[in-house]
């Protein structure tokens, strides 16, 4: 068979009496409210039949894999407010890329982009995807101009629709990172050069780093610091909590995957992300305290649910709003 058709042609639709328009309007009016929900990433078969219709995607009477990935962006964003582009932390994508990707998605429609590990990562994994450089120090840690030149200036002409940066540093053994000290003078003096027409975030996979220096630094910069849920970060209700954790006029928050669960394992568990498998009762409630946060404070948020939580982000994302 062509790698253009899917091999799960007639088993992976999500449920069909999943009210796509209800949620629609509902995100629509949290959007209205400077509230903006959506996925980690967009393109899940899984969503065929709840978010995706699948009758879109027919190329000589049957479902193309290809048309699919290349055009369901445009059906995704008559749901969704927002998205975040998890594709940019692997690469420095080109003008043509930014052109094609911008142009699927009406003028309201809000971006967020990990940006590419090149400037995030310490030290490259030990992974064969690293080639000659896996195990070896990264020498554009935290390098600025190469961040300005090779992806915030390419962003630049697309105002608004580029709508927050996410700088996502995995977890620093001591190895690489002396501590939360020595992190956030890096992170000071990094963010102290950088162009101040995009909203910045900070996502660390550190617990022992939420500490007073680290969310000093960001707040300097109005940089927020993002809520994530994550194999070993707190669960979302303490890690809100924590004393002078929103750090900026806005704040950020992906929810990835349960405590203690690695991210292969959730793989393993939930695909092909078809429906809500595990509910995650501690990560909707933080998620639902967030929102009730952003209303209090008329704080403009940004939350992004990534099928790894639950099983399937739409159905979690309904659950938190409902």
């Amino acid at each position: 068979m062509s790698s253009n058709y899917s091999l799960f042609d007639e088993f992976i639709d999500g449920p069909e009496d999943f009210d796509r328009e209800g949620l629609a309007s509902r995100l629509r009016k949290f959007a209205a409210q400077g509230i903006l929900i959506g996925g980690s990433s967009w393109k899940y078969e899984g969503w065929l039949g709840q978010i995706y219709s699948r009758s879109r995607y027919q190329a000589r009477g049957r479902f193309s894999k290809r048309l699919f990935e290349d055009e369901c962006l445009v059906e995704y964003a008559e749901t969704f407010p927002t998205v975040c582009g998890d594709f940019a932390f692997y690469q420095f994508p080109s003008e043509e890329y930014w052109a094609r990707l911008f142009s699927k998605v009406p003028a309201e429609f809000r971006f967020a982009f990990k940006v590419p590990e090149q400037v995030t990562c310490r030290v490259f994994p030990t992974h064969q995807r690293y080639g000659a450089s896996a195990g070896l120090e990264n020498p554009s840690f935290l390098d600025a101009g190469l961040l300005m030149d090779g992806f915030l200036r390419p962003l630049e002409k697309y105002g608004p629709k580029a709508a927050l940066l996410i700088f996502e540093f995995g977890s620093f053994s001591r190895q690489v990172m002396s501590g939360v000290a020595e992190f956030s003078e890096r992170l000071d003096a990094f963010l102290e050069v950088l162009p101040k027409q995009f909203r910045y975030s900070v996502e660390i996979r550190n617990p022992e780093f939420l500490e007073p220096d680290y969310f000093a630094c960001l707040a300097k910069h109005n940089v927020a610091h993002v809520y994530n849920a994550w194999t070993k970060m707190p669960e979302l209700p303490a890690h809100i909590a924590i004393p002078k954790s929103r750090t900026a006029d806005f704040s950020v928050c992906r929810a990835l995957l349960k405590r203690g669960r690695p991210y292969e394992q959730a793989v393993k568990k939930f695909a092909p992300y078809n429906g809500v498998q595990e509910e995650n009762e501690e990560a909707r409630r933080g998620l639902r305290e967030l929102i009730h946060i952003a209303r209090e404070e008329r704080r403009v948020t940004f939350i992004f649910v990534n099928n790894r939580l639950e099983g399937n982000s739409p159905g979690t994302i309904v659950s938190i709003t409902d």
